[in-house]
């Protein structure tokens, strides 16, 4: 295991590899092994050289074929292993006099399942620690970069598609959760840097993970799924150290009793207290969620929004629809953000531009006959006054005079410098301009209650940053 502030190059070649090992590859389509060496043989224009592990196959995909990583005449930077437990030690052995730098253990039958597993689990870190190696795993799905397109997932793309390259990077502990949450985010059409899943964690676990990301210039955001914390002192050092510079969104499974039982028997997790856990949480300023969509609406807030100013937490509610603009008032208020009434001079000022009916106390309801011109008014008098931190604009496109200027309306209020998120409610022609709004890095939300809780991720960060200063 490296030191908590350790040079973070042992783990580059799970992700800049030149050469990958694929021991336990397969001709067979659909095994497991099958999928793996596809991934970076046909796959997503991996740029180094792929070598298949075999002794019962001759070649795979018209490549020679190896019967051990020690027959194969190029070094090996990355050694991906799919082969049944019981032979993964003899194997780890093989790669170390290779002099293989990195490895991945995709297999399962390890200390999740105690016994003779957790014996095979302690000779793979033995023999890691001989050879001095790196190991993610075992019981885990391994490395899917969209930068350099190292995909070690053995889930076809027919089955789960790969996301695009972003700015968000995500670890998890459990390789299925991570599979979900990638195919989500490319058919949501938000990108990813890198995903990792860390299985057992008997090598590399979620704070070294945590501090390779926080060096990484392609990832803004770094979010995480974890069942438990390996070593508690390693990890509160770390992220309280990263945290001042790039958020992290964590989800911890395993709050209740049954819960922890169960992540005990799927990644050999120990149960924690978990009013300790939010303790440790809240002290190093991570955001804890309870779910994948809080995880993924505060990820693409936080990656393309400033936080509020010194933690501010006066929120502009703009709307075009005063149920909508009701309904966010509420989740804002009940998450503690305060939506407050604009001054008398602020409203007179609004009120100069806007027909009668209009409200302009907050939340500012534009009302249904509203056009863009309405909602440019009301963010630039708003925003540029000192009396709010942040906005949420709800946009309902169905109503007849509102139409794509909002867009540009939206994304020009950015210029003040105050966070902005967008609830856009409705179906085809909603989804249609929310895919505008997010071509200009504007957070958008399917429901006002969705907004307000990302919106509340941009005030906790402030918040922290604003405490570390």
């Amino acid at each position: 295991m490296i030191d908590t502030f350790g040079d973070m190059s042992s783990l580059k070649c799970f992700f800049e590899p030149k050469t990958v090992a694929v021991i336990g590859a397969s001709s067979t389509i659909g095994k497991i092994g099958n999928v793996i060496f596809q991934n970076f043989a046909m796959g997503h224009h991996f740029k180094g050289k792929a070598y298949p592990v075999n002794p019962r196959l001759d070649e795979i995909l018209g490549i020679k074929c190896s019967a051990s990583v020690k027959d194969i005449p190029d070094e090996i930077d990355l050694a991906v292993i799919a082969i049944p437990a019981k032979f993964v030690p003899q194997v780890m052995q093989e790669c170390g006099e290779k002099g293989v730098k990195c490895v991945i253990v995709i297999s399962a039958g390890f200390s999740e399942i105690g016994g003779e597993g957790t014996l095979l689990e302690q000779e793979i870190i033995q023999i890691t620690k001989k050879f001095h190696m790196r190991l993610i795993g075992p019981n885990c799905i391994g490395v899917f970069d969209a930068n350099t397109n190292v995909d070690t997932i053995f889930l076809p793309v027919v089955r789960m598609s790969r996301p695009k390259l972003g700015q968000i990077a995500i670890v998890s502990q459990s390789g299925a959760f991570m599979s979900s949450l990638l195919d989500w985010t490319a058919a949501e059409g938000l990108g990813l840097s890198k995903a990792i899943s860390i299985g057992n964690k008997a090598d590399v676990d979620e704070s070294d993970m945590f501090q390779y990301l926080s060096e990484d210039p392609l990832t803004k955001v770094i979010t995480a799924y974890v069942e438990s914390i390996k070593n508690g002192n390693k990890f509160i050092q770390i992220t309280k150290r990263i945290t001042k510079q790039k958020p992290i969104i964590i989800m911890k499974a395993g709050r209740t009793k049954g819960g922890a039982s169960a992540a005990a028997s799927h990644t050999g997790a120990l149960a924690v207290s978990d009013e300790v856990i939010d303790a440790i949480f809240k002290q190093v300023g991570l955001i804890r969620v309870e779910n994948s969509e809080q995880m993924l609406d505060l990820a693409n807030a936080l990656a393309f929004q400033p936080s509020t100013k010194e933690g501010g937490d006066r929120i502009l509610v703009v709307t075009n629809g005063g149920g909508a603009g009701v309904m966010a008032v509420d989740k804002l208020e009940k998450l503690g953000l305060n939506v407050p009434a604009l001054s008398k001079d602020l409203q007179n000022q609004l009120m100069q531009h806007y027909p009668p009916y209009c409200v302009v106390h907050n939340p500012v309801d534009l009302s249904g006959d509203t056009d863009a011109e309405r909602y440019r008014i009301a963010l630039e008098l708003g925003l540029q006054s000192n009396e709010v931190d942040a906005a949420l604009v709800i946009l309902l496109f169905q109503t007849p005079s509102l139409e794509i200027e909002a867009v540009e309306v939206v994304q020009n209020a950015q210029r003040f410098k105050k966070p902005i998120v967008v609830a856009c409610v409705g179906g085809e022609l909603a989804a249609v301009f929310s895919r505008k709004l997010e071509k200009f890095d504007i957070p958008v939300y399917p429901i006002p209650e969705r907004a307000a809780f990302a919106m509340w991720g941009l005030v906790q960060y402030g918040k922290w940053l604003h405490h570390v200063e």
